[in-house]
């Protein structure tokens, strides 16, 4: 494989690379933290964590593979050169690693939380079973020829193909309850900066090498990060713009002030309705 050229952009690609590890991995823990604290996972969009399991999955078996596999590596030169630099870093292989481990403790959280009147869907269901059954059939075609790098490339499409199901559920949620209620809008936020590091690691990579084949031998990588700005971008549009979060106002009792005395001085302090809770 081939060396880096310049010692400032690969000081540079090290550290944007573990700083998406970083924000990725902890972009997970807000909406464990939020499902551990309501005891309740209404607001959250199973489909969405079943996708996104299938996602990390196959993208932990394209990455590690990738990068520990020799057979791999080996026709990855063929294919692209020995003067090319391996497309997978070892953040790649610790995010998906560490994604997969979180977004099972998620979907636990689902089969042991209150989940109101939530379900799996069956097309959810069936999109899985679609998926792992064509990466099993791939498998069965790569084996006689060893053509691991197609194989790769398959499992790379299905994450990019997961990566941009997985979030249209969630979208279509808070759309029909005009609400984000229930889903972590800082697991977005901190979502968005990983994806853009990301992309800025693969970028960094291209400057030293001359070369934009970085692009072309991981693809699934360049798809994950402009498909999460776009979608990061869109979820907190609606958190903060279409459907922001209705303040409650809480109000002691007062026995010389009726309710209707309380909701008309609220009203003046507010440009919305106010939602009077009396303690």
């Amino acid at each position: 494989m081939a060396s880096w050229n310049s010692v400032p952009l690969e000081l540079a690609y090290q550290a944007l690379g573990w700083f998406a590890f970083s924000c990725w991995s902890i972009s997970f823990y807000p909406q464990v933290f939020l499902n551990f604290r309501r005891k309740s996972v209404v607001g959250l969009n199973f489909d969405f964590v079943l996708l996104n399991l299938t996602k990390h999955s196959s993208y932990l078996i394209h990455n590690a593979s990738m990068y520990f596999s020799s057979a791999v590596q080996k026709q990855y030169i063929e294919e692209y050169g020995s003067g090319e630099m391996l497309p997978v870093a070892a953040n790649d292989v610790a995010f998906s690693a560490h994604a997969v481990l979180l977004t099972a403790v998620t979907l636990f959280q689902i089969l042991i939380y209150d989940r109101g009147t939530q379900k799996i869907s069956k097309l959810a269901i069936g999109i899985v079973s679609v998926v792992w059954l064509t990466a099993a059939v791939c498998f069965f075609l790569a084996l006689p020829t060893r053509s691991w790098l197609w194989l790769l490339t398959v499992f790379n499409t299905i994450q990019v193909c997961m990566t941009i199901l997985k979030y249209i559920p969630q979208a279509i949620m808070n759309f029909m309850r005009k609400s984000t209620d229930g889903f972590s809008i800082s697991n977005i936020l901190l979502d968005l900066s990983g994806g853009m590091a990301n992309y800025g690691q693969m970028v960094v990579q291209s400057m030293d090498q001359g070369s934009w084949n970085n692009f072309y031998g991981n693809i699934g990588k360049m798809m994950l990060s402009l498909v999460t700005v776009f979608f990061d971008t869109f979820f907190i549009c609606q958190h903060f713009v279409l459907y922001p979060a209705k303040k409650t106002y809480k109000t002691v009792a007062d026995p010389e002030k009726s309710e209707e005395e309380i909701k008309v001085h609220l009203m003046q302090c507010s440009d919305e309705p106010p939602v009077v809770a009396n303690v």
